[in-house]
């Protein structure tokens, strides 16, 4: 493991790091940014993972019916989920060129949206109906190879806003029909994920309710990221 003794990290960024383990002794950390998959987080003596995770419940009550079992749950959370990047989409629509912009190295709005297409595709098609189709080709998936242009992923390729809307909607429907018809047994049974080298590679062997948490959970915080930067570029514009 790097041990980094008396170091000036002032303003340094980590991203797309695994900080496993990783031990902050005797530091000075003010006006920090933690952002990913955090458990277990001791900060001077206190676990503080539940009371972050009980504020995020709080302000976005939507999670708790992402993690629940109840298929009515699930369609709820969908429908929300849905009717939330719609209202964003409307305040993308009233500063055309917004959609294009990015902060921080982070995608911009289109490619977000974009990325949704493909997670569709790939959790919910394949991994939850079994689909062996091609995905569609405006998706931006992983950075990994070789699935990064693979199975129908056109990289060339540069879609407006509304083709993206357009898409995304008729797979926000094709979802809510599948919720609406689901069942509890349905959900706990193994995804009939097709046995080939199609992205995701690691979700043979879960279960038809955990490839769903996943589309949902990522349809949620894509759209956290969304607003957050929405809202940066437009306090940068006003300054």
């Amino acid at each position: 493991m790097t041990r980094y003794v008396d170091e000036d990290l002032h303003g340094a960024e980590f991203r797309e790091c695994d900080l496993t383990g990783a031990r902050l002794v005797g530091v000075v950390m003010q006006d920090a940014v933690i952002d990913g998959l955090v458990t277990n987080l001791v900060v001077n003596g206190v676990e503080v993972t539940e009371y972050v995770e009980a504020e995020l419940d709080r302000r976005h009550p939507v999670r708790v019916l992402i993690r629940s079992e109840d298929p009515a749950d699930l369609r709820e959370a969908s429908r929300q989920l849905h009717a939330g990047w719609a209202a964003t989409v409307e305040r993308i629509r009233r500063t055309p060129g917004i959609e294009r912009l990015s902060v921080n190295d982070e995608w911009s709005a289109v490619q977000t949206m974009r990325h949704l297409v493909f997670v569709h595709d790939s959790w919910f098609r394949r991994c939850c109906l079994g689909s062996t189709e091609l995905f569609t080709p405006m998706g931006l998936g992983t950075t990994v190879e070789p699935y990064r242009g693979a199975h129908g992923l056109d990289l060339s390729l540069d879609p407006v806003l509304d083709e993206i809307v357009r898409v995304r909607e008729a797979q926000a429907a094709e979802l809510e029909g599948w919720l609406d018809e689901v069942t509890a047994v349905q959900l706990a049974a193994r995804a009939p994920v097709p046995d080939d080298d199609v992205w995701p590679p690691y979700a043979r062997g879960r279960s038809v309710r955990q490839c769903l948490g996943t589309v949902l959970n990522e349809t949620f915080q894509h759209h956290g990221f969304c607003v957050r930067d929405l809202d940066l570029i437009e306090a940068q514009g006003a300054e």
